[in-house]
């Protein structure tokens, strides 16, 4: 039997949640107030998942970068790949939110979007 503590990031309350593995196997998650801590908790000792945030050069715009962001969540050690791809990226202006900046970003088959909207100059 293992026992992982994690500190719950899925609200504000930063839940201390205890979770129990045996054979690699979720036994008993506790410690969280709500089905979300329970949810992440699980999610958390069998698959971790991040949401990567960024930013890229954008050229002609009214800013001089762009903030991205993976579009879903990805395999937490695919991180460094996926911001091996953004690091080249450069954009030209206007750029709107939700627009794909790289798609398929490391082969995740999760696509980079803007997040935010850049006017051109």
């Amino acid at each position: 039997m293992e026992k992982r503590n994690l500190t719950c990031i899925r609200c504000p309350l930063g839940c201390q949640i205890t979770v129990t593995l045996e054979n690699g196997e979720v036994t008993e998650v506790t410690g969280n107030t709500c089905p979300r801590g329970e949810q992440y908790a699980k999610k958390e000792v069998t698959n971790p998942t991040r949401v990567v945030t960024s930013i890229v050069r954008c050229e002609g715009g009214v800013l001089p970068v762009l903030s991205v962001k993976t579009k879903d969540d990805i395999p937490k050690g695919k991180i460094f790949e996926v911001l091996e791809d953004i690091k080249p990226v450069v954009v030209k202006a206007p750029v709107h939110i939700g627009d794909v900046i790289v798609a398929d970003a490391a082969g995740t088959g999760v696509d980079i979007v803007a997040s935010k909207e850049v006017a051109a100059l």
